[in-house]
């Protein structure tokens, strides 16, 4: 077998699950995203080897449930493509829901997008709850030096403290989309949680939080929330979130020739 050809260029994508293709786990997104790939005759790079794989690289994904503003990827390329129209072939070849955001070139040797992410910023609705009910439990859990939890690992049952990674904890009162509020749900307010979690190992997911408004405060709300995360990045002294995008955004090197995505 020949040597595939060379990676000559690495396009960085942040992307969106939304609405009901939030269910969708990063294996089916894996699937999907490659279909979409040579629908859109993107030039992708495959690995060496009998059993040649696409050049994908995923960064941190959410869990199956969970919606998303912020997720990212690497892929590498045979041949230079122009990053705002790959955007635009991958999004069109993508189902809604599954929506391509924005696409920038990857700067060599400015780090790997895991190198740019220790935090995540998340959402959480809580409706047919009590905002009061739900601030006075995030009081107790700011208040409490440790909040130990359990969750199954690949490991087994363990125990681990989610207070530590929670940096900012916040709540709000707000209308919710009634359309789209979980089933069992009643009246349309819901306690919206803000809340900032540092990347941490074991990781601390927002369930994990939840079960410790449990352990703390006996918090238990009637219906499943909706979670979605806003932002993933770099912590900031000030508590904002950089994109890891950001780092590659510099002016651009003269233009070069470049394939025409989806088609010569």
């Amino acid at each position: 077998m020949g040597g595939q050809a060379p990676v000559v260029q690495r396009i960085r994508l942040r992307y969106a699950k939304r609405g009901p293709l939030r269910f969708t786990s990063h294996r089916d997104f894996a699937r999907a995203f490659e279909r979409a790939l040579r629908r859109a005759a993107v030039p992708i790079a495959y690995s060496q080897g009998f059993t040649p794989h696409p050049k994908i690289s995923y960064a941190s994904a959410a869990p199956t449930g969970v919606g998303s503003e912020a997720e990212y990827l690497e892929i590498g390329l045979q041949a230079p493509v122009d990053p705002a129209e790959l955007r635009t072939a991958l999004d069109a070849a993508l189902s809604p829901g599954l929506d391509i955001l924005d696409a920038v070139v990857a700067v060599e040797g400015a780090g790997s997008l895991a190198d740019r992410i220790d935090a995540s910023r998340w959402r959480l609705e809580l409706p047919s709850i009590d905002p009061a009910v739900v601030a006075a439990a995030v009081k107790s859990f700011l208040e409490t030096g440790e909040v130990l939890v359990e969750r199954m690992t690949k490991q087994g049952r363990r125990s681990f403290d989610c207070r530590a990674a929670v940096t900012y904890f916040a709540v709000s009162d707000q209308l919710a989309e009634v359309s789209d509020l979980p089933s069992g749900a009643d009246g349309a307010r819901c306690a919206i949680i803000d809340l900032v979690v540092r990347q941490v190992t074991p990781a601390v997911r927002p369930d994990d939080v939840l079960s410790g408004l449990r352990v703390v405060a006996g918090l238990e709300p009637p219906v499943p929330p909706r979670v979605t995360r806003l932002a993933q990045g770099a912590l900031t002294v000030q508590g904002e979130i950089v994109d890891p995008l950001d780092a590659d955004r510099e002016p651009l090197p003269p233009r070069m020739e470049t394939d025409v995505i989806g088609g010569r």
